[in-house]
């Protein structure tokens, strides 16, 4: 385990239909077709049905990395999400997540410690980076449930203040989302900021697959508890008191939620406080 979340090795995680996986996914169908069409759904979106999925691999690589560079370039102080309440579901999102010095924007390949060039995770849609644990304000509404500990929590909200989670609502299962906040101090703050558009493959499929891989690629999402040291620079030499005063997070949780939406705005703050598009409507809105 520590030599993956360190990337000693070159790693890999993709998914394999099973019939209960598939039976959760697809309730109404019988138990051969939902694992016939779960499969079909794996491959559909790791790209495994095009017809060369490794040059569709190559481009969708690239061009999570010219998003990632240019959001590495603009080295944001902030970014601020703001979405309207979809329908009744309960509060909308007005959030301001800062980014501490030295953040740096990661995408679907990573370089390993045995000099391996590897894409971690198939699927993958997200350009990801370190938020300080210090700064994070206002409240998010989830957008999609979250399936923890082998329950849903439904139609939730979190609220911040100076970077601590002070509140929690949910129309189901808020006790256990109270308890996996209550894990460890570092659960009540977050360790990743993860940015997709909302027209992203999985989302389009309209369904939860209960499975991270897969739904964190649907939607924007942010991950309560433990950071990961390469999104930072310089973050794999530290000490865990020097990673946490460097704005990182140390926690036994690392759970993502998705708060993505087609409603989704999101603005990028510089250091001098100007404010730039970033996405808008869930789409992207930066040209690269």
């Amino acid at each position: 385990g520590v030599n993956i979340s360190r990337n000693a090795i070159n790693w890999c995680v993709v998914a394999s239909s099973s019939p209960a996986w598939a039976a959760k996914v697809f309730p109404d169908l019988a138990p051969e077709d939902a694992e016939e069409k779960l499969w079909q759904a794996i491959f559909e979106t790791t790209r495994a049905t095009l017809p060369d999925p490794v040059a569709a691999w190559v481009e969708h690589i690239k061009n999570l990395r010219k998003r990632g560079d240019y959001l590495q370039a603009k080295k944001y102080s902030a970014l601020h999400y703001r979405a309207a309440s979809p329908g009744d579901k309960g509060p909308g999102t007005d959030l301001t997540l800062g980014l501490p010095h030295g953040h740096k924007w990661m995408s679907a390949q990573a370089l390993a410690e045995n000099g391996v060039v590897f894409t971690a995770n198939m699927p993958t849609e997200e350009v990801f980076t370190l938020p300080d644990r210090h700064r994070a304000d206002g409240t998010v509404a989830a957008t999609f449930p979250l399936s923890y500990g082998g329950s849903l929590i439904e139609d939730f909200s979190v609220t911040f203040e100076n970077g601590r989670i002070v509140k929690v609502n949910a129309k189901n299962n808020e006790a256990l989302l109270q308890k996996l906040v209550d894990t460890d101090e570092g659960s009540t703050r977050l360790g990743e900021i993860a940015l997709v558009p909302a027209s992203s493959p999985i989302s389009k499929r309209g369904h939860l697959f209960y499975n991270t891989l897969f739904d964190e690629n649907a939607s924007c999402h942010i991950a309560i508890g433990r950071a990961y040291r390469f999104t930072l620079i310089g973050g794999e030499e530290l000490t865990d008191e020097e990673f946490i005063s460097a704005g990182g997070n140390v926690s036994l949780n690392h759970v993502d939620f998705m708060i993505g939406s087609p409603h989704m705005d999101i603005d990028g703050i510089t250091a001098d406080g100007t404010r730039e598009p970033v996405m808008r409507s869930g789409e992207w809105a930066i040209n690269v």
